[in-house]
């Protein structure tokens, strides 16, 4: 098993700070669903935060910071699931206001 490039080192270490983000967001959201009373699906973070793992170690297994398929592919589906769940927290959080 040979040492890790630092551009392998560098591709995992960003996930960290960006599921901090993630989980940061689904505290909101549970939060927000505790005390409102309003479902949130806080739990469908977790997926972004899985796609986005799973896309990370992917590059980082082939060694790139882009151009793999399956790696691009699973970004976009945690990017797309992201938006979708952030502007459902957005509306429900500020639609009566």
């Amino acid at each position: 098993m040979g040492a890790i490039s630092i551009s392998q080192f560098l591709t995992l270490y960003s996930w960290f700070p960006l599921a901090i983000l993630l989980v940061f967001l689904l505290l909101i959201a549970r939060f927000y669903e505790r005390f409102a009373g309003e479902p949130t699906y806080f739990r469908l973070f977790v997926v972004p935060i899985v796609l986005f793992g799973t896309a990370t170690v992917r590059y980082s297994s082939i060694d790139q910071i882009g151009g793999d398929m399956l790696a691009d592919l699973l970004l976009g589906a945690g990017g797309v699931t992201l938006v979708v769940l952030c502007v459902l927290l957005y509306w429900l959080m500020t639609r009566n206001r």
